[in-house]
């Protein structure tokens, strides 16, 4: 079996209503983690469990260093707070491939967010947990 080395370079953009953010500058971790409930559907006489997928529970999950003022992380990440978003992040770089697919998660809710994290001699970072929304996968370019 072939494989192969990546180096994760992820691009990040954060619409909340009609205003996008790229994050991408100041993102140091991006995981995303894509869920559908297992809803069994077993009868009575199966041999085995039998399960169908349900919703989607979706859960991104971004780590950034921290900037403060009118316009910077922790701002926009307090403003979307509580409120539902959509994210739009590439592996690498902004142009579509099946080497390179795209994920939006639509009507993401930021749940968590750490707007104040310090340690001496740390670089500051907030944590943002989005959960919830519906996600597509996109290969083609534009």
């Amino acid at each position: 079996m072939a494989t192969t080395t990546f180096l994760g370079n992820a691009t990040i953009n954060l619409t909340v209503g009609a205003t996008t953010t790229d994050l991408t500058d100041n993102c140091s971790k991006c995981e995303i983690s894509l869920t559908k409930e297992a809803l069994e559907t077993t009868a009575f006489g199966g041999a085995a469990r039998v399960f169908a997928a349900g919703l989607e529970n979706n859960e991104v999950t971004l780590t950034l260093f921290n900037s403060y003022g009118a316009g910077e992380i922790e701002a926009i990440l307090y403003s979307a707070w509580g409120t539902t978003s959509t994210l739009v992040i590439s592996p690498s770089g902004t142009t579509e491939s099946a080497s390179n697919p795209e994920y939006t998660i639509t009507n993401c809710y930021l749940e968590k967010i750490t707007p104040i994290n310090s340690a001496v001699g740390e670089l500051s970072v907030v944590e943002a947990v989005f959960k919830g929304g519906s996600a597509a996968r996109d290969i083609t370019a534009p």
